[in-house]
């Protein structure tokens, strides 16, 4: 999201529950999030101590750039290793 930042493979995003009158900002447009508002946590790869609040709408429209993948997204677009049968072929061959 911010220049000079690691790179982030994938986001776990949810509803944020705001009961308490706080205002954030949106790490996404830099503006203010009103208190007791609807907006989304959303966290790099799972880690709740950098999650951060935003506006829904900006959370769907990053998703929809391609810039907030969820790890199910991420792990889909990995390359796939061999499977347990090509490995095995190649064991038996390295063997023969």
């Amino acid at each position: 999201m911010g220049a000079g930042r690691e790179q982030v493979r994938w986001w776990s995003m949810r509803p944020a529950q705001n009961l308490k009158p706080a205002t954030y900002r949106c790490p996404l447009c830099g503006k203010h999030l009103p208190a007791l508002s609807e907006h989304v946590l959303i966290a790099p790869e799972g880690d709740g101590s950098k999650r951060r609040h935003a506006h829904t709408a900006c959370v769907l429209a990053a998703r929809k750039a391609g810039r907030l993948p969820s790890r199910e997204e991420w792990r889909r677009a990995q390359p796939r290793g061999p499977s347990a049968w090509e490995r095995l072929r190649g064991r038996l061959a390295r063997k023969g």
